[in-house]
């Protein structure tokens, strides 16, 4: 079956990505957990995805901590 110009075959790496940030190289630049994380995150992936830098680390921020950064559950929290 053909794909269209708009297929997730075409659309590239995006789990990849994804744990590059989370728990490859990336994420030894970044320091999930620490002080300072998402302004790391941001400041690393701003190059790429200019200001969807922000978005795309809050996520990211979730996905690896399990908090948003706003939250009351963040403030002086730590990853062990």
């Amino acid at each position: 079956m053909a794909r269209g110009r708009g297929s997730r075959s075409k659309r590239g790496n995006a789990e990849t990505l994804r744990r590059y940030w989370s728990s490859g190289a990336g994420a030894a630049k970044i320091r999930w957990g620490t002080p300072g994380d998402w302004t790391r995150c941001t400041k690393q992936l701003h190059t790429y995805l200019g200001a969807r830098a922000k978005g795309y680390c809050q996520l990211l921020h979730i996905r690896n901590t399990g908090v948003a950064t706003g939250s009351r559950a963040n403030a002086g929290r730590r990853r062990r």
